[in-house]
């Protein structure tokens, strides 16, 4: 009976969550926030200067900095409807970089920015970089710069904790698994775990809900996605096994702005020495249950 409440309190508090942020979005607030008693603060670089970047420039006239982000991943990039607060690791990572540029938390405003418009909005400079699980590969290259990676994530499995036969997708035959429609991770399990059962939905947290009712076995996309979830609802719900795929996260800037990006790059690892990373990710994805892994090492490629 006890574990039948606390089922119906975690989907209670994703129907109010989603009801407040609205329908269609990938991933509902969570039942509870990150823990910011826990959060670090982190060192403003008073007197920073970079004059051969275009980008810090312009913020520095303007007064604050523009910074895109997702507004709906829990414990990555979420905004508060009622307060317009975003928290979350990515949003921690965007932090630690604003004040190693010089700027203070005041003077950062963010911006949400959905995925199919992220590289439009750092060419038209409608932002001056982004960070929302925005995964590096050649192609992105092209069309925009990337500092780090910070984060290397990749595919993984959320199932109930009282789940105990799933380690990996080699489990998964004949298993149902969630994921969402036309998804790279929807995909990937359909040629290689052909005997897995799918089904798809528009949105993760549907995918969240029919788990803890029991009516799939296992959720799958990006991991760290997958601990923001677990991290609503940690007596309930973990991530198994090993990622089975790589997608390192990085920090979107305008594609010719490498003063910018290598700047970034060199905040990313001081904050990885200091333990400033490590403390963001326990405030927030850590709270899933699992300990902060190690940064993955940072790519300064040449310009391009």
């Amino acid at each position: 009976m006890l574990r039948t409440k606390n089922i119906a309190a975690v989907l209670a508090g994703l129907l109010l969550a989603a009801l407040a942020a609205g329908c269609g979005r990938e991933g509902s607030p969570p039942v509870k926030g990150p823990r910011t008693d826990r959060l670090p603060t982190y060192r403003v670089g008073t007197g920073f200067q970079l004059p051969k970047s275009p980008t810090w420039r312009k913020a520095h006239r303007r007064g604050y900095l523009v910074v895109g982000a997702k507004e709906d991943q829990p414990y990555l990039g979420e905004k508060d409807p009622a307060s317009g607060v975003y928290s979350g690791f990515d949003i921690e990572i965007a932090r630690m970089m604003a004040a190693s540029l010089g700027f203070e938390p005041k003077k950062i405003r963010f911006r949400t920015i959905a995925s199919a418009n992220r590289e439009t909005a750092l060419q038209n400079g409608q932002i001056d970089y982004y960070v929302g699980t925005y995964t590096v590969n050649d192609m992105r290259k092209k069309i925009v710069g990337f500092a780090g990676p910070y984060y290397m994530a990749g595919q993984g499995l959320l199932v109930r904790t009282d789940e105990n036969d799933i380690h990996g997708p080699q489990d998964l035959a004949g298993r149902t698994v969630c994921s969402a429609a036309g998804s790279t991770p929807y995909q990937r399990i359909a040629a290689d775990y052909p005997k897995a059962k799918l089904v798809a939905y528009d949105t993760y947290s549907i995918c969240v809900d029919n788990l803890l009712t029991f009516q799939v076995d296992a959720v799958t996309t990006d991991d760290a996605i997958l601990l923001g979830f677990a991290a609503k609802a940690p007596d309930e719900m973990k991530v198994v096994g090993k990622p089975f795929s790589e997608e390192p996260y990085g920090i979107g800037v305008p594609r010719g702005d490498t003063a910018l990006r290598l700047a970034l790059d060199d905040a990313l690892e001081a904050n990885e020495r200091n333990g400033n990373w490590k403390k963001a990710f326990e405030a927030t994805l850590g709270l899933s249950g699992v300990p902060a892994p190690k940064p993955p090492p940072i790519d300064r490629y040449p310009a391009n």
